[in-house]
Parts: structure tokens; sequence; C-alpha cells
């Protein structure tokens, strides 16, 4: 399946506002931040020491390694990728908004970066400034490959926004280097990256200039990566370098990279969630490119492992902070979970490139969950403070005094020492455009994952068709396509049947129809002709789910959605002590939607019953017999993206039922 996108515009009141906002707001702001111009405080993730997080010196870092300045390199060892992702969210905001002066700031970035690439290709400022003797001798820990990837992505976008040869070039001579250092030939590395992201890239490389060397290399780490378990050992007793890279690497398991196994025999979602989903894309998207069958059934597998097993019903992954990893079946605890904010902008990207293989439903289902809950969960309204975990439960003071919950934040600082997803969301939001069509040009279909008002023109059987999409999803389930046609066109207009609608009316120039459902794609199959009307109708109900029982933290209780939406208690609404309120089996839920709270939202009540605290535990922590009182109480809840908005307080998913 492919794109034959030709434009896009989104015009929806929900995620226009979001793209500005990175407009005007995010894109600014972060540039503040890498040039150490903020006035802001960074935050460690969690209680580390180790963490940099006096500033950000990642563009004097590109001046250091260019000869412009005298100095060391500060920050992690992966900070260049701050500035590749920033860089990347600038291509597609000037594809959505033409701003001269940006675009020049952004040419005056790759100016810079080209200054710092060596005359080989290589590129990365720790290495070229602090240890150029260790260039690709610590690959475990040193992320080389994982910048690289993220400047290709980041100049392919460029690229295809402004046509700016530089940074094509810069990507295109970094990536011959990666080529020439990288094989099973005499004088080559015969190993893999520690976090994965170049083989991403380079798929996306490949696609814009054909060059079939670069797809090779892609399949070439994917399938070395885990063949010869002794690699990141062998480096490790090789390297003679006086210090690590990054302190405290050493004793990671193999899972941790997902390197403990050959890919086509890794069944179970392991170790750092963010490198499996990175892997996971990749995978997807060289299958499709290369035709590669069982590359595709492993991402199947592990796609099925994560999504049944593993993922939070937020659209959040990883379970400790140990890591920032995945633990096992049905381990989801919500108060020292990690979900960090680009573990779920890397399940979109997985799922997205899953779609592109199978129009399978279930994909764009999880990609819309992660999109609208933990994905812009993890930005505040303000587009200036930002969550790296995304807990479903939450209490200021243990995560204030419990060291083992000191990365649950419960307000979105303003940066971290390590500031991936930041400028990993904004290129996210920027980009949003690409995730809402897919065109099946073997079977002449458009398929529609999401339901987002805009107007795109496509090409099907070398004929143009424009889809102008109306909603006001995410609050109102209707949903109006209009299509505009050169000549009347047969093709198939799939329209996804999301997993939160338990029934559907289906409406095509006025006449109710019914349409099959192919693998949770509604399939309306006509000659298509101008100002053709189809009017997709599903019920908002408000959604009561329960976990699978093997769930622990989640047994007797039930988490609230409407919609695309999961929704959360807050103190702020409902006092301290959320645990103590429970919710009746058979309860009636009020939907509301007050335009002026949190920028326009929709808010659910329920009456329940919160338990007091009598007299009768004063100085008593355990009573073998004690009276249990309750008084009634209205449960007020909101969507889950917008908590820590207004004050400091208690936040809970999962409530007690009676």
């Amino acid at each position: 399946m492919s794109l034959h996108l030709q434009s896009l515009t989104i015009t929806d009141q929900f995620w226009s506002h979001y793209r500005e906002l990175v407009r005007t707001e995010m894109i600014p702001y972060q540039w503040n931040v890498l040039n150490d111009n903020a006035d802001i405080t960074i935050e460690k993730e969690r209680n580390d020491n180790s963490i940099p997080s006096e500033k950000s010196h990642a563009i004097e870092n590109f001046k250091i390694a260019a000869g412009l300045k005298q100095g060391n390199h500060y920050g992690w060892v992966f900070q260049d990728s701050d500035v590749y992702k920033w860089l990347e969210a600038v291509a597609y905001s000037l594809s959505i908004h033409a701003d001269t002066e940006l675009q020049e700031l952004a040419d005056g970035v790759i100016d810079l970066i080209s200054l710092a690439q060596e005359e080989d290709g290589y590129l990365n400022t720790y290495f070229s400034i602090e240890e150029p003797e260790r260039r690709f001798k610590k690959l475990a820990e040193s992320h080389e490959l994982y910048c690289a990837g993220h400047f290709i992505e980041a100049a392919v976008a460029y690229y295809e926004s402004t046509h700016n040869e530089k940074a094509l070039q810069i990507a295109c001579r970094l990536a011959d280097c990666i080529d020439a250092s990288f094989g099973k030939g005499e004088h080559q590395i015969q190993g893999y990256d520690g976090h994965e992201e170049i083989e991403l890239a380079l798929t996306k490389l490949y696609s814009l200039t054909k060059e079939q060397r670069y797809l090779n290399l892609s399949r070439y780490f994917l399938y070395e990566r885990g063949t010869d378990t002794t690699f990141f050992a062998r480096q490790q007793t090789e390297d003679t370098g006086t210090k690590p890279v990054i302190a405290g690497m050493s004793h990671r398991p193999l899972e941790y990279y997902q390197a403990h196994q050959p890919i086509l025999e890794q069944q179970t979602a392991e170790g750092h969630a963010v490198r499996l989903v990175y892997m996971c894309a990749a995978m997807a998207d060289v299958a499709l490119l290369a035709g590669d069958t069982a590359m595709l059934e492993a991402c199947r597998l592990l796609w099925k492992n994560m999504i049944t097993k593993r993922m939070y019903i937020t659209g959040g992954i990883g379970s400790t902070v140990d890591g920032e990893a995945f633990t096992l079946d049905y381990d989801l605890p919500n108060d020292t979970m990690y979900c960090e904010t680009c573990a779920s902008i890397g399940l979109i990207f997985f799922a997205f490139n899953m779609l592109k293989n199978e129009a399978r439903s279930e994909y764009a289902d999880v990609l819309e969950r992660a999109l609208y809950n933990t994905a812009i969960g993890g930005m505040a309204l303000d587009g200036k403070h930002f969550f790296y975990v995304n807990p479903l439960e939450v209490r200021p003071e243990n995560s204030r005094k419990d060291p083992g919950k000191s990365h649950v934040k419960f307000t979105r600082p303003e940066w971290f020492g390590c500031a991936c997803c930041p400028p990993n969301l904004a290129r996210l939001l920027t980009s949003l455009h690409k995730y809402i069509y897919m065109v099946q040009s073997e079977q002449k279909a458009i398929y529609t994952n999401l339901f987002i008002t805009s107007t795109a023109t496509l090409e099907i059987d070398h004929h143009k068709v424009q889809l102008e999409q109306t909603t006001n999803l995410p609050w109102e389930g209707h949903v109006s396509i209009v299509t505009q046609t050169e000549q009347p066109t047969a093709f198939t207009l799939a329209l996804r049947l999301p997993y939160w609608a338990d029934a559907y009316s289906l409406i095509v120039n006025g006449e109710h129809i019914e349409a099959e459902n192919i693998n949770g794609f509604l399939h309306i199959d006509r000659v298509w002709q101008s100002n053709d009307k189809i009017e997709f109708i599903l019920p908002m109900e408000i959604k009561q789910y329960t976990a699978h029982p093997l769930v622990r933290a989640d047994i007797g209780k039930v988490a609230i959605g409407r919609g695309p939406f999961i929704y959360c208690a807050e103190e702020v609404d409902n006092g301290e002590h959320l645990h103590l309120i429970q919710l009746n089996k058979d309860q009636t839920y009020q939907y509301t939607f007050d335009p002026q709270l949190l920028g326009g939202i929709g808010t659910i009540d329920v009456e329940a019953r919160k338990r007091i605290i009598t007299s009768q535990w004063e100085d008593v922590l355990y009573a073998s017999q004690a009276a249990t009182t309750y008084a009634p109480t209205t449960l007020r809840l909101i969507p889950y993206y917008c908590w820590a908005n207004r004050q400091s307080g208690e936040m809970r998913v999962w409530h007690n039922q009676a």
C-alpha cells in the first residue's frame, strides 16, 4: 500500500490548534532552549546525578565540532538528535505554512551541520570533539547511528518541503560513510547499533533517492541484529577508552537492545520500549519495500504480543523505569510505569508502517489511541511544558518522597536533561497529514485511517480525486466526506470502523447503505463523481473498560472512555484521596461539553461514593473489625491528554468499582 498523496490541508479545529501551537510556540521555544537562550529550569527525568541538566548546549556542540568555537561537548552523547528532530519539525511546518524567516534559520542550521561533518561523511559532535579515535567502537551506547538516522530523516523531510539540496547531500554522504563502514567485507564492522533508528531512516532515504544500497543497508542492520550475541561484549573488551560513553550501561542485558535473538526469532516485546518500536517500524517498512514476507510475519508476532499483553489503555508502553522497558505479559502498573512520550510516538510509526503493509483497522485503532491520549498528553496546552513519563496514576507526595517514583512527574517540566520527547512530538504533530489516508493502487482503494477535517488530493488509477472531510471528532461522531473528481472514477472508499463504535450509520447521497466490513474497514465500491457525499455516523457512547484479569493493577477497576479519548479523574475536581472513590456497577454517565474549560473539552460526571476515614482509624494502622462508611459524591472526569494543566494534584485513570 502506498500514499499517492499530492496534497492535504488540515482545517480541523482540534488538530489545527496543535499544529499552529507547534509553529508559533514549540519551534521558537525549542530553538531558544537548544541555543541556551531560554530562561528555564531543566529537570532530570528521574533522580540520577549522572543526568546532565545545566543547559542544552546542542547548537554550541555543533559550533565546536565545526571549528567555529573552542570548548568541550556538553550533554548526552545523543544530544545532536534534539537539533535534528527540531529541524524535521521545521520541515513539516514549512510545508504547511511558508515562513521565510524560519526557513532561513533552518538553512543556517544546515550550513552549520555541514561544517561539522567530517571529510568522509561522518557526523557526530561528541566523537568529533572528544574521542574521534572511538568512532563506531562503542556501538552499544554510542548512539552514533541513532543520531545519524535522525539527521537523515530530517534531511529527507526538509528536501521534500523546501528542495534544499544541501541537507540531502549531507544525508547521502553520511549514509555512504555508514555503508562503507558496516557490512561483511574484510575491513568492515560486522555489527549493529545499540539504539535502532538508522534502519528506519535508511528506508526513507531509499524511498526518496531510489538508491538500492540504502535499503540493503537497512535490511543488513536488521538481519544482523542478534545474530552475534557477543558483538557488544567484544567491542567493550577491545575499546581502549578510559571512560564509558554513557555511564551505567554495561550491565544491560541483550534483551534491552533487542539483540538477544535474530529478529525473526523474537516473539515478545522486550527491552527499551522506544528502541523496540523503532526497530519494528523499520522492519515493517523494509518488509514493504523489499517484499520480505518473513520480516512482516515477525512484525505481526511482536505487534500481537505488545498490543494484547503489554500496552496500556492510553496507548502507552514501557512498564518500568529500569531501562525504560517492557517487563512481562500483563505487568502494567499504573503508578510506577514509564510510558515515555517517545515510545507512544514510535508505536504510531510502527502502526502506520503496518497499515502500509496490510489494511487492518487494529493498526489504525492503536495509532489513534496513542495519538489522542499519551502522545498529545506529553505536552501542556501552552506548548512549553512536557512529560517524559505519562503515568496512569499519580500522587504528588509519592513522587516527591518515593525514590522509586521520582520519574513520575505531577506537573510538566519546561525541559529535560534527556530532551528527546519535545522535538519528537513536534515532528509528529506537524506530519499528522501523512496518517489520514492510504491508497491501495492494485485494488483501487482509498483507506481512511483517521477522521480529521481536511481536504486531500490523491491519485488513484492515474486520476486525481479530492476528498473533503468534515467532522466534529473527537467530540462528536459525525463524519462527512464529499468527493471531487476530474471524471467519473471507479474505486473503493474504505472507512475505518473505530474500536470505540459499537454501531454505525452509513449514508451515500442521502440513501442508507450497507457496506462490507473487511478487516475493520467498511468498503464502499462505486463509480464516484463530483459532489458525491458520504455521511458516516458513529455513536459517541461512554464506554466502561475492564482490563484482562491477569492485569493485577486493574483488577476490580474500570476505565472510562468516549470516542478516542480515555478519561481520568483529577484532585482539582474531586478532592484528595481518589483511591477512596468507588463507582457502582450500574451507573449513569453524564457527558457535557464545556467550551471554557481547558480550551474546550467534554467532561463526564458519574454518581459514585467515597469512603469516609472515620475516627476509628485515629492512631490505628490495622483493624480486625472496622466499620466501612461511605458518602455519596459525583466523580468528574476529563480527557487524559489535558490533565495537569490547572494545578498539581492526584490523578487516576483506573477507578475502583463496587
